[in-house]
């Protein structure tokens, strides 16, 4: 998602806590990768706190001429129930809730007026949702993380997980940030997962996990949340890197892979744990043709996935 609109200011910088997350990219990451990471985190260009930004369109972007593969790579769900999961299977998640948010709408660049209503969000108020972002080719961020998240209901449901979603496309825009945390909350989700693309600049690379601060103000309040969605922000992010072979960003987190964040309704009103993931930048060549590609696609959704499996099973 781009940094411009309503869940998305640029975050100050700061150095996160980076212990726990390099000890498990230790573990994972091969050698070769984790010795570029390292070069990455101290020497790699345009750690300026995500202050590329990004311009976000008021109108349907032009058609993608990227690879319009979703339907043809494995994993790939073809039924459409927004929320209502298909009953679960037997496994090792039986019993468990996941709540997957596919970030933005397809259909918000039709909704400007709705979308740009202001929403409480605990500290303050902000616009209900934005039309996220797209490559430069035209495939949008909205299109990508409808995809993520049905490659990853399809595997979480096989591990027996029940799984909703915030949204599948199935609603005229929305739902807004406020909603989409209800979504998770009102399921008594074990873990919710939002998925987006950022907008930043060219150059800037990578992916992070964004984490929900302390917040205690309003109808806002994370502390019994922060803890948890750290292990699971730290997890996520290791076995993102481990499946995909992307690197955390080399423009926010410090190198880390994690940003905390206190501006962000999504998780200010959650009350399970919750996480963002950033999984690349759609500005940027090299990182647009991983986001194109159905194949990193699934493999995108397999980390994400297995991140969200070692949290449930402790």
């Amino acid at each position: 998602m781009s940094y411009v609109g309503p869940d998305f200011e640029p975050p100050q910088n700061r150095r996160p806590r980076r212990g726990p997350l390099t000890v498990a990219l230790a573990a994972l990451v091969p050698g070769a990768l984790l010795g570029w990471l390292v070069y990455e985190t101290v020497g790699g260009p345009g750690d300026d706190g995500g202050s590329g930004q990004a311009t976000v369109r008021s109108s349907p972007p032009a058609a993608s001429s990227a690879p319009s593969d979703d339907a043809k790579e494995p994993g790939a769900s073809p039924e459409p129930t927004p929320s209502a999961s298909a009953p679960a299977a037997s496994g090792p998640l039986k019993g468990k809730v996941v709540v997957i948010d596919p970030g933005h709408n397809p259909g918000n660049f039709q909704h400007a007026s709705e979308i740009n209503r202001k929403v409480d969000i605990g500290t303050n108020s902000k616009e209900c949702d934005t039309t996220g972002t797209s490559t430069n080719d035209g495939y949008t961020e909205a299109k990508f993380t409808l995809d993520v998240a049905h490659r990853m209901r399809t595997l979480l449901q096989k591990q027996g997980a029940t799984v909703k979603l915030t949204q599948d496309g199935d609603r005229p825009y929305g739902p807004c940030v406020d909603e989409r945390a209800r979504i998770g909350n009102q399921a008594k989700a074990d873990a919710v997962v939002s998925i987006h693309a950022d907008g930043s600049g060219a150059g800037n690379r990578g992916f992070h996990v964004i984490l929900p601060g302390s917040v205690n103000a309003g109808d806002a309040d994370t502390r019994a949340i922060v803890g948890p969605s750290r292990d699971l922000g730290e997890r996520v992010a290791g076995r993102f890197v481990a499946v995909t072979g992307s690197a955390p960003s080399n423009y926010v987190g410090d190198g880390g892979g994690l940003v905390t964040r206190k501006d962000l309704g999504g998780l200010n009103l959650s009350t399970v744990p919750k996480v963002f993931i950033e999984c690349g930048n759609m500005r940027d060549s090299k990182d647009a043709a991983l986001l194109t590609s159905g194949a990193w696609r699934q493999k995108a959704a397999q980390g994400i996935s297995e991140g969200i499996v070692s949290f449930l099973r402790g």
